[in-house]
């Protein structure tokens, strides 16, 4: 995968992967729920001699441990003509290596209970698994095996399958989404062409093509040594037999080619520059201005990060003052400030309303700067950003792979591990004066780059003065396979002191712990579910309120989708402005959100802020603003939303697929969102009726995960359950359609869909049937896992497509089998075949081997089931959505555990028909649909993105 910097602060960026918080261990600093945290880093660091950094750190609340390896190398080490490399050889490194053979990477990780994956960015790339602690040793003898052990197996056939992979990555992250090539364009234009960051991380697609064999070997020998690596361990291991354990796989890898250390390049452009683009899959204008700025852990590049949020996030930026309530151009501002090893940018993105002229948005730009100067930078809204400090801080702590990534990102980038005192210090230190010197020193009257955006046939919505940037579209050509002819020759092995092709033993996997559970219930009628958990100072609560886009009228769709932001724009007592910043202020979060099935106010919080954080959602739940104003707005970003929608395939597949499998009389077969014609004629009493007839105690329960006991959560709720009154509410059950009978293919052109995306399936069953959690544990080795059999064809084999999956999904009512991928636009029709032979032959059975995979990964993975508050919230949710005992985690188990190949093997023949599927394919009807009037379905048909049929001649062939 490929990783990018957040689009949010400095602040979000450090905490979201913070390092760890010694004192939550200790015993006074537990139990002192006011004292404020003193945030430092537990770790022990050392140096092997052949240059490997290795960091040490203990967390032993879960069986489990985390394992990442960093490179000094990105994006940025390339050359210009061998771009997209960094990223490209990280998808190498998971093949074999001399000891692993191929495929095996995923498989063993799995196989143990653990998850593993890679990402480069353009400052560096990092691999990680995170396993039960029993398979800590295999980790590292995979991790060392592919440090030391791996160039002699690099072959022709391998390389050819990953770059078809990455180059499916980029048709479907880039090619095939709106606005995909704006990063292309900007870096173009900001960095000097031979600077580090000119190209993406993805690199270019004839670089991609061109590259060969001898440049892995030589990438490889230069940047994948020890010298050139961090290697972090967290969570629950002995430190002096983990020691011992990393001198033997990693001690005698050998030094390789020293890397230097990048110094930073920071950049200046001496004219502003004004590009366009008709993007093909856009439905809205887009423009983007970015200045150029410094490299990360400056003191200016800190208060950059603040300049960002106080110029866009919330009512009272300028932006959102002057763009949004002033002048209904967009719905939504964006600015961000990123700053990296070597340099960085500002960038102000704004998505504007559907026809609306960009150089409107590039004049409220201007404007909203003037207010910004005008009304200066005051105290509270710095105090508003570092409010959330310290709650960011300890939501990284529950995650060992998040301690990991930080532990390894402070040592490549300072040489300090514990660097994260001082980031944290600098945050702290940064004032207003600050923020308007940076703003003044890079921004203002300064010049950029800028970007227009616009949907194909819209020139009119371009900046003016605009010139054309060279967007370089890929020509969609016939499929022609490559043929490689691979050596027979043995894989030379490398010396070792010790065998390395003799697999660890892992010894007993971790016994299942399930997390004790408390109940209770209001007078009002609400369920309480709760568990106390006391690593971390802070709570995660929900609040889910049944029915969601079940009670909405399908003449009057997306009502409770609208509920959901209309509850959040101020109270009776508090203005939008005044609820966001009490919200801020506490360094909470509260959200709202609508599912098919329920409405749910999420939130996060400090322990000690728990009770006024409760007031806050007592007050939005229970007395809601009803600001016509707002509504307006929010009519306006949900209509532009879903015009916009309509321009993402994978979005169209969606809409068009529930809409077969559903039928026109069940309303799953509309969006929650709900359409342009529904959402703009709904009206405040259409709310109002919604809210006083469905929001009720009776059908809500509430959940609760942290360091927080029974007893003083529901002294907390004691507002609520006297405040709020039960009525009675019926939720609408639909008719469910009847069962399909025959194999139709469905296609929607997208004309010069660079992939085409694939959804394939039909009605299958509720959660809360018998066979629901069975019937997910017969489709694991089909498509549950990397290592499902649809992946290992299309991906691995094939090299059609960056990934391919099956699953059921379901609730209270009955879901969906899906089979699903993106694939190459010339590999459509063989794709979808063989989908639909893999399904059919899944039928005949599993072997013993593979049932023995499906048992291991789903039952030791249970080990890194409770981590993390936001996993136990979770768990609580689905015990209370579906009346599942405490123990429900554990019957799961019995049932893997218990399966046969005989069970396997009916439940496949019981749920998986490929003859009554629905297949239906967005993409480039003009090269692919013909093609499925001879593959033998039962009904081919043409259909538009409203999934309403269309005739052949209305689409250009």
């Amino acid at each position: 995968m490929i990783l990018k910097n957040s689009l949010k602060t400095t602040l979000a960026i450090l905490m979201m992967t913070a390092l760890v918080f010694t004192a939550c261990k200790n015993e006074k600093a537990v139990a002192d729920k006011e004292e404020s945290a003193s945030l430092s880093v537990d770790f022990e660091k050392y140096e092997l001699e052949n240059g490997l950094d290795v960091v040490l750190h203990q967390d032993t609340s879960d069986p489990i441990v985390s394992v990442a390896i960093q490179y000094g190398v990105g994006s940025n080490r390339e050359k210009t003509g061998r771009t997209g490399f960094a990223h490209l050889f990280e998808h190498m490194l998971f093949q074999e290596s001399e000891n692993v053979p191929q495929d095996q990477f995923f498989k063993k990780i799995q196989d143990a209970g653990g998850t593993l994956n890679g990402g480069t960015w353009k400052d560096g790339t990092i691999y990680y698994e995170v396993v039960p602690k029993n398979a800590m040793e295999m980790v590292l003898w995979m991790e060392s095996d592919r440090m030391g052990y791996l160039i002699n197996t690099v072959t022709e056939s391998a390389f050819y399958n990953q770059q078809e992979v990455v180059q499916n990555e980029k048709r479907q992250r880039v090619d095939n989404n709106p606005y995909g090539h704006t990063n292309w364009v900007i870096d173009k234009n900001i960095y000097p062409e031979g600077h580090p960051y000119n190209w993406q991380v993805i690199g270019e697609l004839k670089d991609l093509q061109n590259a060969t064999v001898e440049d892995v070997r030589e990438f490889y020998d230069r940047f994948y040594g020890p010298n050139n690596a961090t290697l972090v361990l967290a969570g629950d291991f002995e430190k002096s037999e983990t020691k011992d354990l990393i001198e033997k796989y990693f001690g005698e890898i050998k030094k390789r080619q020293e890397v230097e250390k990048m110094e930073p390049q920071p950049v200046t452009i001496s004219e502003t520059k004004r590009l366009y683009h008709e993007d093909n899959f856009a439905n809205a204008p887009q423009l983007n201005m970015v200045w150029p700025t410094v490299q990360q852990y400056t003191d200016d590049a800190y208060a950059l990060d603040f300049l960002a949020e106080i110029l866009s996030d919330g009512k009272k930026a300028p932006l959102y003052k002057v763009l949004v309530k002033d002048k209904n151009l967009t719905s939504r501002t964006s600015a961000y400030n990123s700053s990296q090893e070597l340099a960085g940018e500002f960038r102000i993105n704004i998505t504007a309303n559907n026809g609306v002229d960009l150089d409107s948005v590039e004049a409220g730009i201007k404007e909203a700067f003037a207010l910004f100067e005008q009304e200066g930078v005051t105290d509270r809204d710095i105090e508003r950003i570092k409010a959330g400090l310290e709650t960011d801080f300890y939501n990284g702590i529950s995650s060992v792979l998040g301690k990991s990534f930080q532990l390894a990102r402070y040592n490549t980038f300072t040489g300090d591990p514990g660097f994260i005192e001082e980031d944290i210090e600098n945050i702290k230190d940064v004032t207003k004066e600050d923020v308007m010197r940076v703003y003044n020193k890079y921004i203002k009257d300064k010049p950029f780059v800028l970007t227009s955006f616009v949907p194909k046939g819209q020139m009119e919505l371009v900046a003016e003065n605009s010139e054309k940037a060279p967007v370089v579209e890929e020509e969609i050509k016939e499929n022609v396979e490559k043929n490689i002819t691979e050596s027979n020759e043995t894989i030379a092995k490398t010396p070792s002191s010790f065998d390395r092709s003799v697999e660890p033993e892992q010894g007993p996997a971790p016994a299942l712990s399930i997390p004790d559970t408390w109940t209770a219930q209001l007078e009002n009628g609400m369920e309480v579910y709760g568990i106390e958990q006391n690593e971390i100072p802070t709570v995660n609560f929900s609040l889910v309120i049944e029915g969601g886009h079940l009670m909405d009228s399908k003449d009057k769709n997306g009502v409770a989708n609208l509920m959901t932001d209309i509850m959040m724009e101020g109270t009776q007592n508090k203005t939008p402005e005044e609820l966001e910043e009490a919200i801020d202020l506490l360094g909470a979060s509260i959200n709202m959100y609508t599912t098919n099935e329920s409405i749910v106010i999420r939130g996060n919080t400090l322990t000690r802020n728990f009770d006024k954080t409760m007031d806050l959602v007592e007050e939005i739940l229970l007395e809601p603003r009803w600001d016509q104003e707002e509504l307006g707005r929010i009519k306006t970003k949900t209509i532009n939303q879903i015009k916009r929608s309509a321009a993402n395939p994978n979005r169209v597949a969606s809409n068009v697929y529930n809409k077969l499998l559903y039928g026109e009389d069940h309303i799953f077969s509309l969006p929650t969102s709900g359409s342009e014609e529904s959402v703009g004629a709904i009206t405040m009493a259409d709310l109002k009726e919604f809210y006083n007839e469905n929001f009720s105690p009776s059908i809500s329960t509430f959940h609760v995960v942290g360091k927080i006991d029974q007893e003083e959560t529901l002294k907390q709720l004691n507002g609520l359950e006297k405040r709020w009154e039960a009525k009675d509410v019926t939720i609408p059950e639909y008719p469910m359609p009847e069962k399909r009978d025959k194999a139709s293919l469905y296609f929607v052109d997208i004309p010069n869909a660079k992939q085409s995306v694939i959804n394939i399936g039909y009605i299958a069953l509720p959660r809360t049937d018998k066979d629901f959690y069975p019937a997910e544990v017969m489709n694991y080795k089909l498509g549950g896992s990397f290592n499902g059999n649809v992946n290992l064809i299309l991906r691995e084999e094939k090299g059609y497509t960056y990934g391919a999956r099956t699953g059921f999904s379901g609730s209270k009512t009955p879901g969906k089998f899906t089979a699903s991928s993106s694939v190459r636009t010339n590999t459509t029709g063989e794709s979808v075949q063989i989908f639909k032979d893999q399904i059919a032959k899944y039928k005949e059975g599993i072997s013993e081997e593979d049932l023995e995979f499906t048992k291991n990964a789903m039952i030791k993975s249970n080990a890194r089931r409770f981590e993390t508050q936001f996993s136990l919230l979770g768990m609580l949710q689905e015990m209370s959505s579906y009346e599942l005992p405490e123990n429900y985690i554990e019957n799961e188990e019995s049932i893997v555990k218990n399966m046969t190949l005989e069970q396997h093997r009916a439940l496949a023949n019981k749920y998986l028909d490929e003859s009554k599927m629905a297949y239906v394919v967005v993409g480039d009807a003009a090269t692919q649909f013909a093609q499925f009037k001879d593959m033998g379905f039962d009904e081919v048909k043409l259909l538009n993105k409203e999934g309403e049929e269309v005739k052949l001649e209305e689409v250009e062939m």
